[in-house]
């Protein structure tokens, strides 16, 4: 990780504003020190400009705002996110510090160009095992909701067909065989007809009472 990106706002300006001694301690300055490139964003388009090049982004924001400024960078380049904390931020961070906030690492000032590479490094492995648990995540839930599918289908075809899950289940695997489909496709396909048709037969009964 060379390259960073570092993400300012309106409450942290003032640091940009502060004497010389204290801008010393900005994350710019002080990994720029630390042989890093460093290019800094206080909006969304900058951000988008400057992304696509960062190997990382340093949040140097109040804990309140990680949340929202993550999401809008993740949603562009999946980077690690690493919070700068300093007095500034860990003052106006008081009042979230309960906030379940989602960040791979944290960095400091007083941090030597060791700690700071080590820190980074392992910011990148979190970010890594983070991603990698959000696509075994969404794969679960896929894979919960084709099972749906695939039991409201043979629930169908036991109904209709008077035949055993077993048999069902069967046949739904024939039939995705023979249409080169997925079985979940076939089985939601089932699923919708059935309901049309149920949907049709129960309008048709209302309107001959009326």
């Amino acid at each position: 990780m060379r390259s960073l990106l570092v993400i300012h706002n309106q409450a942290t300006a003032s640091d940009r504003k502060s004497a010389t001694a204290s801008k010393m301690l900005l994350p710019e300055h002080v990994l720029r020190a630390c042989g890093y490139a460093v290019t800094n964003a206080h909006n969304e388009e900058s951000c988008r400009k400057l992304l696509p090049d960062a190997d990382g982004a340093v949040l140097h924001l109040p804990v309140s705002d990680i949340q929202a400024w993550g999401t809008l960078l993740l949603r562009m380049k999946v980077v690690p996110l690493l919070w700068w904390c300093s007095e500034a931020t860990a003052t106006l961070s008081v009042d979230a510090c309960e906030d379940n906030v989602m960040v791979d690492g944290v960095l400091t000032p007083s941090m030597k160009p060791t700690e700071i590479h080590w820190a980074l490094h392992f910011g990148a492995k979190q970010c890594f095992e983070r991603q990698q648990w959000h696509l075994e995540r969404k794969q679960l839930l896929s894979k919960i909701e084709e099972r749906k599918w695939i039991d409201m289908a043979k629930g169908i075809l036991c109904e209709i067909k008077n035949i055993t899950e077993s048999e069902a289940y069967d046949l739904l695997r024939k039939q995705a065989m023979n249409e080169r489909k997925r079985l979940v496709d076939v089985a939601t396909s089932i699923v919708n007809v059935y309901q049309l048709i149920q949907s049709e037969k129960s309008e048709r009964k209302g309107g001959a009472r009326r």
